[in-house]
């Protein structure tokens, strides 16, 4: 009886110790954490360093911060890649759960800035970035993971460069939105919404260039002569695949594929795998093409009534008048845009397309150089127009800016023409617009 009683006594001296020692070394660890971080804010990097790597060495459960605020000690301060790298590794095993997405995306931001990896190791660690969330990616590594999937897989496996590109798009677009639709909300009187209106112009600038750079990279292989036997071999298996069909429909619609009859086969089996407002117009565009005016505008206004959401209905519109183009429609295809504009007043793509249709018009609208050349002064307009209200599509709308701008007409075409720079001038034919000639 007596062993057993000194055995517990034993035991439970033991817990003890093991207790008091686990609390010593906690309270070790808060003093240290809280050495570190005054350190760090104060930007005593030096101090901060020591107590840092205390931290990372026997409280690497303690904060993430030690991970975050560390990062910088590691790859700023002592810009040392191998220290870099176990932050990097311990965050994931101790706080996997911490936005690991993001913490992928500027892990390869790092290695890529310094040379550090080779172009596999950055995809395979942007790889997992994506597969975890890639709306959480930086928009230049969205970029970069892209190019790597379309460089390993063009020849091989395209289904998956168009499969990747889908879901980054639909990503990219989803988040678009939601700052058009934001930005559409907030007006300019107070500081606040300023400020506001400022970040979610930035990002959907950046946005907007990672959306034209990823068009840029499929469009070398999404060719009709490449889409078409892809998607004649797998509709039979995806016929019923609501989601398959509006992709393949919407990219053989971008690429111009609609003369194939695939064409016409998809559009109607994604209306009937989908009966939703983007089928339906879809479905008009074929319609038209087969002469059944009266069924494209039934479509044309059933997909519009259906839907809700005014921005969507916005795109609505900007597609009829894309359709009413090709159809040599140019006055109505205006029309169409400017209905697309009351629903969205900040959709630069609606400005952009005016300022096309301005400029296919320069032959039709000018009997003389100086009246061709007007023509391209209200296609100029529109294009700022486009860039002012639309921060997503700038990088776009520039590029428009510098070709029509270079067009104008020079201060000796207007001289020769007997007007006065500065006056009001009204575009011939069915433009109609009335601008002012430059200065």
């Amino acid at each position: 009886m007596k062993k057993i009683t000194f055995l517990l006594a034993a035991m439970l001296l033991l817990a003890s110790a093991k207790t008091n020692a686990q609390d010593d070394a906690k309270r070790e660890c808060t003093i240290k954490y809280n050495l570190f971080k005054g350190d760090f804010q104060s930007k005593k990097y030096e101090e901060a360093y020591t107590n840092w790597i205390y931290l990372m060495d026997n409280c690497k459960d303690l904060s993430v911060n030690i991970y975050k605020l560390g990062s910088k000690l590691a790859e700023d301060v002592r810009k040392d890649p191998v220290l870099a790298k176990r932050v990097y590794e311990q965050r994931l095993q101790y706080y996997p759960k911490q936005n690991p997405a993001k913490l992928h995306s500027d892990y390869a931001t790092y290695l890529l800035d310094n040379k550090l990896a080779s172009d596999d190791e950055v995809f395979s660690i942007l790889e997992k970035g994506y597969n975890i969330d890639p709306t959480k990616m930086g928009v230049k590594n969205l970029y970069i993971y892209f190019q790597g999937v379309t460089d390993r897989n063009k020849d091989t496996n395209p289904q998956k460069v168009f499969d990747t590109y889908d879901d980054v798009l639909e990503s990219v677009s989803s988040k678009l939105e939601g700052y058009a639709a934001k930005l559409k909300e907030l007006s300019k009187d107070s500081v606040a919404n300023k400020k506001l209106i400022h970040a979610y112009s930035t990002n959907s600038r950046a946005l907007g260039t990672v959306e034209g750079g990823l068009d840029n990279i499929i469009s070398e292989i999404a060719t009709c002569e490449r889409l078409i036997p892809i998607y004649k071999r797998d509709f039979e298996a995806n016929k019923s695949n609501a989601v398959w069909l509006k992709r393949s429909v919407s990219r053989m619609f971008n690429k111009d594929c609609q003369e194939d009859p695939l064409y016409q086969k998809l559009v109607r089996a994604y209306a009937e795998a989908s009966p939703s407002p983007e089928a339906y117009s879809f479905l008009a565009s074929v319609l038209e093409d087969n002469g059944d005016t009266a069924g494209a505008n039934e479509m044309r206004q059933k997909s519009f009534d259906l839907e809700t959401d005014p921005l969507k209905k916005a795109k609505y519109k900007l597609k009829f008048a894309h359709a009413a183009k090709v159809r040599g429609q140019l006055s109505k295809a205006r029309g169409l845009a400017r209905e697309a504009l009351s629903y969205n007043p900040n959709l630069g793509k609606a400005y952009l397309f005016i300022g096309s249709l301005y400029a296919s018009s320069v032959n039709n609208c000018g009997e003389n150089e100086f009246e061709k050349r007007m023509v391209y002064v209200a296609a100029l307009n529109q294009a700022q127009r486009a860039a002012s209200v639309d921060p997503s599509i700038s990088s776009t709308a520039s590029s428009y800016i510098r070709s029509y701008r270079g067009n104008v007409p020079s201060k000796k075409v207007i001289f020769t023409a007997g007007v006065n720079p500065g006056s009001s001038y009204t575009i011939k034919c069915w433009i109609g617009e009335t601008v002012k000639v430059p200065n």
